[in-house]
């Protein structure tokens, strides 16, 4: 695979790279409390560019780009420290989605103002009985009139507190194995029974929520895909979720690197040390097989297939990546690497910030132990596990109570 930019691609990362000179910069700079309404100022100035969701339709708000442009403005993006976040759901997790199991009527209702930042939408999948197994979820959907009623409870939801909408995976049928009885759909988190709590982190942030249903009603027509289809529409919604997280954020190489070379040890730059340089070598290679994998799934996308399994590496690898990065940086500055003060910490407090969110980071779209098991059983196709619950109906699980 040749991984350099073709001439037309090389001239579109350079149209790229000139408007983000531009008009990133002036995007960097804002608070914690300020961050919502940076990030959607940011989004709109680049909707109202042409940079937004690239490879969507322009009839849903994007550029109608193929998948080497959209990694390409990507890539370019990422060198800026901009507000992107409360997006990625939306945009990355729920946007295929729709695109894949909504009407016509509702992706154009929906899809430009998710690209334009106008609303931002939530995943609400876990919950606190299921653990990492999806498919053990317990809210239930029952159906009255064309409406369905839900009752349940969902948490490590990111950004809920802030969303307009959320899509929700619900039980519909008990009475079969737990993959069969699920179905999937999408509402308003105003609707009435919808309760968000915040959930206090050892980060002093609440980026995660807990969400109870009481009596919340759900039109039909807000279904995606047929009754009981709900784990299959929840799949693709899990590999484009890994495609969009894996491996492409937060703290890198480059980081550490200049630290390395700025910082000493001894009386010398500590990137003359040699176990420095050794660790510092392992990042350099695991970004690049990072790269690389990353390249390989914007083929696929290109091809038109779904993204696959193999996403998982990139999870995987990136958020431990990431926790490993900030406890290496820290040590290297001393004592004051665990200051997370913005205007006196070294990197405005981003490392101990990111060395607190990182565990979160390698929960959130699955357990390190759970892209594990993916990777053993769906690319390299070792034997599954052992599951004692396959073929039995969800009512008939032992749940240990």
């Amino acid at each position: 695979m040749d991984f350099n930019d073709t001439p037309e691609e090389a001239k579109f990362r350079e149209a790229a790279r000139a408007w983000l000179a531009a008009n990133a910069p002036k995007h960097e700079a804002y608070s914690q409390e300020d961050f919502l309404k940076a990030a959607k100022a940011w989004q709109l100035e680049k909707y109202n560019a042409g940079w937004a969701c690239l490879r969507w339709p322009v009839e849903y708000g994007g550029r109608g780009a193929s998948a080497a442009e959209a990694a390409i403005f990507a890539e370019e993006e990422a060198k800026y420290s901009l507000p992107t976040g409360p997006f990625t759901i939306g945009q990355g997790m729920a946007a295929p989605t729709l695109m894949a199991y909504a009407t016509d009527e509702q992706k154009k209702r929906y899809l430009p103002k998710l690209a334009s930042g106008e609303e931002i939408w939530c995943q609400l999948f876990s919950e606190p009985a299921g653990g990492s197994d999806l498919a053990a979820l317990r809210t239930r959907s029952v159906r009255d009139g064309d409406d369905w009623v839900i009752n349940g409870q969902k948490i490590w939801t990111s950004g809920a507190h802030y969303s307009d909408f959320g899509i929700l995976v619900t039980r519909s049928d008990p009475n079969v194995p737990k993959h069969k009885g699920l179905t999937y759909f999408f509402l308003s988190m105003k609707s009435p029974g919808v309760d968000v709590k915040p959930i206090k982190q050892i980060s002093g942030q609440s980026g995660f929520n807990e969400v109870y249903f009481t009596d919340v009603r759900i039109p039909d027509a807000q279904r995606l895909g047929e009754v009981g289809q709900g784990w299959t529409v929840s799949l693709t919604t899990l590999m484009n979720e890994r495609a969009a997280i894996g491996g492409g954020g937060g703290l890198g190489f480059d980081t550490a690197y200049a630290l390395a070379k700025e910082l000493e040890i001894d009386g010398k730059p500590a990137i003359a040390d040699r176990a420095v340089r050794e660790q510092l070598a392992d990042w350099y290679c695991k970004e690049s097989g990072l790269q690389f994998t990353r390249a390989r799934t914007q083929s696929a996308l290109s091809r038109g297939e779904t993204p696959g399994p193999e996403n998982s590496i990139g999870k995987y690898v990136g958020a431990k990546k990431t926790q490993d990065i900030a406890s290496f940086c820290m040590e290297l500055i001393g004592m004051a690497g665990v200051c997370m003060d913005k205007d006196l910490a070294a990197l405005g407090g981003l490392l101990p910030q990111s060395y607190l969110g990182a565990p979160g980071g390698r929960i959130a779209g699955g357990t390190d132990e759970i892209m594990l098991n993916i990777i053993a059983e769906r690319v390299l196709g070792l034997p599954q596990d052992i599951r004692v619950d396959k073929g039995i109906p969800f009512n008939e699980v032992p749940t240990g109570n």
